[in-house]
């Protein structure tokens, strides 16, 4: 599954997930412009780690917020790779942003959260389709939960966001399905290096020991390569007949239900266990 003489841009590849991506990527042989919004330190990390994966690439700064942001991102990656494989969604702005409740979130917080996600997607999935070969792919990285249930309160932009992120993979796998670009998103669960890390320690300690105790059935949090994994496989050419999908990588977290107690869900059948 080799993506050996790809180009790729991984937005938000900084650190965390982008950086997991970016360097699964490269590892696999292809070149990939690291983005980044401020970090530029950060940047120059992943860069370097894309390196010694026996890659190249380059750094390219924007706002994905701005349209015109990621239009002079594109540009830069026309510029230094004079075309496209790969496009990667990732980037999202920090928490203070649009961490906040229905009832109190402003229009700029809400803002925020539709335009680092809806609008840049459909922005650079246009963008990237006009530098893409036949065959490319692109893939938005997102969090389904957060789009079908309400309990995570502050989470209503953003949330609000990434599902519209997956509304649109699902109309542009249409559009671009005769060039065979596919288009998917991938919704992680609970991450290490990731917003978690962003969140107060105790929080911290909280998801991972709920978590950990039995609601993600394989028993640990995930990781960015976990992630850059799951990126590589719908990247390869075994993957060009999935198109408009979401596919979560958690450990097996979505499958848990909320309703029924857990030791009930976990507990395995006598039989089960002989067999």
């Amino acid at each position: 599954m080799s993506t050996a003489g790809k180009y790729a841009l991984v937005t938000g590849s900084s650190r965390g997930i982008g950086r997991g991506i970016a360097i699964k990527l490269a590892g696999k042989g292809a070149r990939v412009a690291v983005h980044y919004y401020q970090n530029e330190d950060a940047a120059k990390v992943t860069l370097s780690k894309v390196r010694e994966c026996g890659s190249d690439g380059f750094l390219v700064q924007a706002d994905v917020c701005r349209h015109e942001d990621v239009g002079r991102m594109f540009g830069r990656v026309k510029a230094e790779f004079g075309k496209l494989d790969i496009f990667v969604h990732n980037a999202r702005p920090d928490l203070p942003g649009f961490y906040t409740g229905p009832m109190n979130i402003t229009l700029e917080q809400w803002d925020t959260a539709l335009n680092s996600q809806a609008k840049a997607f459909l922005v650079g999935a246009r963008e990237a389709s006009q530098l893409m070969r036949d065959g490319g792919r692109i893939i938005g990285i997102t969090y389904a939960p957060g789009g079908r249930f309400g309990s995570w309160q502050p989470w209503v932009a953003m949330g609000s966001a990434k599902a519209a992120m997956e509304s649109l993979c699902r109309y542009f796998a249409v559009a671009l399905a005769r060039r065979r670009i596919t288009v998917n998103a991938i919704s992680p669960g609970w991450i290490e290096d990731s917003v978690l890390n962003t969140l107060p320690k105790e929080a911290q300690q909280k998801i991972r020991d709920w978590h950990e105790g039995g609601w993600i059935p394989m028993g640990h949090l995930g990781t960015p390569a976990d992630i850059g994994n799951a990126v590589a496989l719908l990247c390869s050419d075994e993957a060009s007949w999935i198109t408009g999908q979401t596919l979560a990588v958690d450990g097996g977290a979505s499958l848990m239900e909320t309703v029924m107690p857990l030791d009930m869900q976990q507990a395995v059948p006598r039989a089960a266990e002989v067999a």
